[in-house]
């Protein structure tokens, strides 16, 4: 059987999801060489309607681009969050924006800031979703650093390239400062990151 594996990036519109998506499927499939479908859906709402993006990861030619059954979910919203997380696999993994997602509905979730380190470290809450892309990164191991990177510099507008280093860096110390403490619903030692 085919190695699959199903990921789905969600929030609000404006959160910037669809681009996170688009730049993680081309880091996936264009640089790390693995096959991918990425697909998205939002609400009518320019912002703060629902927004998701998904991408499906393989080793063979992939017959059915929709997640199915998730391997990992990035909840930026709480909505998002009490939407989704059923369609977690028994073994998925789900992270989510602590900024924003106070109640988590599993015993175990990876909660990291997004929204705030950025806000508060990148002086640029827009930088939200690339600070998530480099946690992914680092806690999932599905997408190579260089991959990541080589994308979100290819993929978002000229003069914005050390914003974006510093929104990767800030996710993947998020990551590494994590991955040293097993997750626990309703954690705040990492707040203050």
């Amino acid at each position: 059987m085919a190695y699959r594996y199903e990921i789905r990036l969600s929030g609000s519109g404006g959160q910037g999801l669809i681009t996170a998506g688009i730049i993680l499927a081309e880091a996936i499939g264009v640089y790390d060489g693995k096959f991918v479908a990425q697909t998205q859906s939002y609400g009518p709402e320019a912002r703060g309607g629902s927004s998701k993006a998904e991408v499906i990861v393989s080793d063979e030619e992939i017959d059915y681009p929709k997640a199915i059954r998730l391997d990992l979910l990035l909840a930026m919203n709480q909505r998002s969050c009490d939407s989704y997380y059923r369609d977690l696999k028994p073994s998925g993994i789900l992270i989510v924006d602590s900024t924003f997602v106070t109640q988590v509905p599993v015993e175990e979730a990876f909660q990291i800031p997004f929204t705030k380190i950025a806000r508060d470290v990148l002086k640029r809450e827009m930088a939200a979703n690339i600070v998530a892309l480099g946690a992914i990164s680092g806690l999932t191991g599905i997408v190579s650093r260089k991959a990541i990177e080589t994308a979100v510099l290819k993929r978002l507008p000229r003069g914005t390239e050390e914003l974006n280093r510093k929104a990767l860096r800030a996710g993947f110390s998020a990551a590494r400062k994590l991955k040293r403490m097993p997750p626990r619903a309703g954690s705040t030692e990492n707040e203050d990151l």
